[in-house]
């Protein structure tokens, strides 16, 4: 679900006006999108959280959240990171456990793609459980990629503007 903000804006690329979103999400790891559409069935497990593939590799959908300059509520990327198994099993075991959030990060490596920021393939993120019913989120550990840089220094509205219109017309 993407969060709405109040206002929208005049789109530079088609003229239209648009809902300015806060929130743009990527419904599943790239790695199930190089299956065949035949084999899906047979080799991927998927929920709205978590997937495995081919029983060996696992994937948890989470956040990034980036500060808006002048806002509350922070811009958020919702996207998927490979983890290890042992550390899909321990999340999936403490999936319900209230307290769960106290467990310490772990690492994981994007499994989405954010063209906006380049290459963000395998970018390594630091991984922090949230209350139960809430999705983990990811913090970019290289400080110097732009996308951390968003992450630690918050964007302003001009940038979710041109976000917004990056999302919505991509080439």
């Amino acid at each position: 679900m993407s969060i709405k903000s109040e206002s929208g804006f005049g789109c530079s690329v088609c003229g239209e006006h648009h809902v300015l979103s806060l929130s743009y999400s990527v419904k599943a790891p790239l790695a199930v999108g190089a299956i065949a559409v035949e084999e899906l069935d047979q080799r991927v497990v998927i929920t709205p959280d978590q997937c495995v593939v081919d029983g060996k590799d696992f994937y948890l959908r989470g956040r990034i959240l980036v500060p808006v300059i002048g806002l509350e509520e922070p811009f958020v990327w919702g996207i998927w990171a490979e983890v290890s198994p042992k550390n899909f099993v321990r999340t999936n075991e403490l999936w319900a456990v209230e307290g769960r959030e106290k467990e310490a990060p772990f690492p994981g490596w994007l499994n989405s793609q954010l063209p906006i920021f380049g290459d963000t393939y395998n970018l390594e993120v630091s991984v922090q459980t949230q209350p139960v019913g809430r999705r983990p989120h990811f913090t970019i550990v290289d400080q110097d990629h732009p996308l951390a840089e968003d992450q630690r220094d918050g964007i302003t509205m001009e940038r979710v503007e041109e976000i917004a219109v990056r999302m919505l017309h991509p080439d």
